[in-house]
């Protein structure tokens, strides 16, 4: 059976004018019938008996429409289905799985569209199926409902803080009682999270995915410039493009489930103080010039904002590089390690017309064990990042605690600028002795 995305558009505009108007619309809400396959093999339900089906693929890859589509299929054979839709919060689970471009509604049948009740969380369809929304940031929400079958989208990005992750699906895997044939489909980017790693060593998952260029036929280019453009060359384009579950280094100071687990959209808290920390380089042509901006916010956690770091940098365009970013994260300070040279690296910021305070730190001991300590700020729950820093990220899971770097490159400057921006924010100052009063 040839797909849909192989053949050409003017072959297809011609067999859709050749059809009236409700078989033209049904045909192009078919998703893996026998006329017409739009689906590519990743997203087909996997054939036989499965209890769990986790759609495991890079970004853009179809995982959403995956998921709804079978979804509509559940819903349109089986007229007493309860089907859950958990997503991260209640607003993803609308603007996504329900009325997003690739959902539910967008997906059925004109003569098969669920009515959506947002005050209730709810979706009616008019055989008499439903399914219910849910926040997977809200796991007692499940305790209680049964259902027949569930969509769970995104589960590598839902909440991991006090374990919510999991007690969400424990919650949901223990109201799966109606029915003679319970399923979950779950849909995530790969992600180093304690609810991804279950379900693929569980024997009740069947796993289909694959890479970002498998559904290539239907992504914009720019979307693939810019996936290439984000990720390209670092060891996480493996996961975020293809797919792939990246495993920790054993014995690493920064493991890929930690830095998931401290990752947000953006600060809770407004910040209180802003660096911009600079690791730059030996020489022109030489390793990267490290440049990352770090914020304290008022309830005293570090927040890691921009990774703007570059690459074989003459002295002027790395300095230039720094100034940009300070302007536009309005920093009140730079730090600038100043062992290659303490007055080149001064002089060279200053031409650049940073109208900061730059403050020149001396490096006493190596990258990784300057390390340690502000991996243990992560360990304890201190520091978030605002997004995926991917370049960056891959060095800090390669900082090993022997002292060793086993990731890319020669040198892990940007993550060497992280610490330093998170040892001025959060490390530097020392206390001061007092007189109780008794």
């Amino acid at each position: 059976m040839e797909f849909i995305v192989s053949a050409k558009r003017e072959d297809i505009e011609t067999a859709l004018n050749s059809l009236d108007e409700e078989d033209a619309n049904r045909l192009l809400k078919n998703w893996d019938g026998h006329f017409v396959n739009f689906a590519h093999p990743g997203q087909v339900a996997p054939k036989g008996d499965w209890r769990i089906w986790l759609v495991m693929g890079g970004r853009g890859f179809g995982k959403t429409r995956a998921g709804a589509e079978w979804v509509c299929s559940i819903a349109e054979g089986n007229a007493y289905a309860r089907i859950a839709l958990v997503a991260t919060t209640l607003g993803e689970a609308r603007s996504v799985m329900v009325e997003g471009e690739s959902g539910v509604i967008a997906c059925s049948p004109p003569d098969s569209t669920p009515r959506f009740e947002p005050s209730l969380h709810r979706l009616r369809w008019p055989n008499g199926a439903q399914a219910f929304l849910y926040s997977a940031s809200e796991p007692e929400s499940l305790r209680g409902p049964q259902h027949s079958h569930a969509w769970c989208d995104e589960i590598g990005k839902w909440s991991q803080s006090h374990q919510r992750a999991t007690r969400c699906w424990d919650n949901l895997m223990l109201g799966m009682r109606l029915g003679q044939d319970q399923r979950i489909t779950a849909t995530t980017t790969p992600r180093s999270t304690a609810l991804v790693k279950r379900l693929l060593d569980s024997e009740d998952t069947v796993v289909s995915g694959g890479a970002t260029k498998e559904n290539a036929a239907n992504l914009p280019p720019a979307f693939l410039g810019a996936m290439d453009r984000e990720f390209g060359g670092s060891i996480l384009a493996r996961q975020e493009l293809g797919g792939e579950m990246l495993m920790d280094i054993e014995g690493a100071l920064w493991t890929r489930s930690l830095l998931e687990k401290c990752r947000i959209s953006g600060p809770d808290l407004p910040p209180v103080r802003v660096v911009v920390a600079v690791d730059p380089p030996a020489c022109a042509h030489g390793d990267e010039c490290g440049i990352v901006v770090a914020a304290l916010d008022e309830g005293g956690s570090g927040i890691v904002l921009a990774d703007s770091s570059v690459s074989k940098a003459s002295p002027e365009r790395w300095a230039r590089a720094v100034a940009d970013t300070s302007e536009a994260w309005s920093a009140d300070r730079v730090v600038a390690e100043a062992n290659q040279g303490g007055a080149m690296v001064a002089s060279v910021l200053r031409a650049a017309n940073i109208n900061l305070p730059v403050k020149l730190v001396h490096a006493s001991r190596g990258k990784v064990a300057r390390a340690e300590p502000v991996a243990a700020l992560y360990e304890a729950g201190r520091v978030k990042h605002a997004g995926m820093f991917a370049e960056l990220e891959d060095q800090l899971c390669g900082l090993m605690a022997g002292g060793t770097y086993e990731g890319p490159g020669r040198s892990p400057d940007r993550a060497d600028a992280l610490v330093w921006a998170l040892s001025e924010l959060m490390l530097g100052r020392t206390a001061q002795p007092r007189i109780a009063q008794i």
